[in-house]
């Protein structure tokens, strides 16, 4: 697989990156180890994690494939701190529980160091100074290799990235976003990717596939086995299930008839070679469906497929982000 510097560092990653939100919940031990074995095997070295993912269990279960199944040596893993399951405050961004959190997320993950340790969210409750701190203080023990953050609007990003820039070889200047991005869900590039593009940070873009959507799968029912059919991830799902969706994954199949490829592959190739993306992180329930993914490493979209795409799934953005000066 194709290796990709992340952001302006000299980190890298494959270019499609391997995501764990279901393990130790929906995903057993069994079938992450499949899964693990599958996305080394083809090339694979990025794997995304969160200290909240399954409670814990997500960072617990790869802690446990590490070494006994894949060297250590061979992956790039990044994990996330700062939500909290808590009602009254879904996000803790104070250095106190960041630096605890990564702590712990090493343990789970029995390893004395991370490549990659984000930021999981913006918390407005607490200075973004001291949350930026605590990503400087992890690479400056050595519990993290590269810091990045996860969730940060325009506005948020810049004013992060611009602050670690400002002191350089004293703050950890800030490699990587992790957003949603995907063709039913271009809403960062009215302003978030700009400013990474702007500032040299690579995106990793989570739910590429339009959490499952632009599969197809769901063009003409809800599959038993999917989670659109899950008590707890229906929700998740059915906000890509309107008639604006529709239209895009009808494009997104015609588009893959014509290539003779599938829709899966059409949809997460144009997001994998979008301006400033790094690597789309995919979540794939088992081994078959991971390789499916992987398959897209020899596809590239004809520059008139991706025009076509671009145009059905255009987000409105009007002012400022166009050109009023004459009107």
């Amino acid at each position: 697989m194709e290796q990709r510097h992340l952001g302006r560092t000299g980190l890298r990653v494959s270019r499609i990156g391997l995501g764990t939100l279901t393990w130790g919940r929906d995903t057993d031990e069994h079938d992450a180890a499949d899964l693990l074995k599958t996305f080394w095997e083809a090339g694979g070295t990025l794997v995304d994690t969160a200290d909240v993912y399954g409670g814990g269990e997500a960072e617990y279960v790869l802690g446990q494939l590490i070494e006994g199944l894949v060297p250590r040596r061979d992956l790039v893993i990044a994990t996330k701190a700062g939500s909290v399951p808590d009602p009254d405050r879904r996000f803790d961004g104070s250095r106190g529980h960041l630096l605890s959190s990564l702590d712990a997320s090493l343990a789970r993950l029995g390893t004395d160091y991370v490549d990659l340790w984000q930021i999981h969210a913006f918390d407005p409750a607490t200075p973004l100074d001291e949350t930026l701190q605590a990503l400087d203080i992890a690479v400056s023990s050595g519990r993290a290799r590269y810091a990045g953050v996860a969730g940060f609007c325009g506005w948020q990003l810049a004013k992060a990235a611009t602050w670690q820039l400002a002191a350089p070889g004293i703050r950890t200047r800030l490699a990587s976003t992790q957003m949603e991005y995907s063709l039913l869900q271009r809403g960062i590039e009215r302003e978030v990717l700009p400013a990474a593009l702007d500032l040299g940070i690579g995106l990793l873009p989570s739910s590429p596939l339009g959490r499952g959507v632009l599969t197809g799968k769901y063009r003409h029912a809800t599959p038993s086995d999917s989670r659109g059919a899950s008590d707890h991830m229906a929700p998740f799902v059915a906000p890509y299930l309107d008639d604006a969706a529709t239209r895009i994954v009808d494009a997104v199949t015609t588009a893959a008839d014509g290539l003779a490829v599938t829709p899966l592959q059409i949809a997460l190739a144009w997001v994998r070679d979008r301006p400033g993306v790094a690597a789309p992180v995919v979540g794939a329930r088992n081994a078959q469906q991971l390789t499916a993914a992987l398959s897209v490493e020899a596809l590239s979209l004809p520059d008139e497929i991706c025009q076509a795409l671009d145009d059905v799934s255009a987000p409105v953005h009007r002012y400022p982000d166009q050109d009023w000066s004459t009107l």
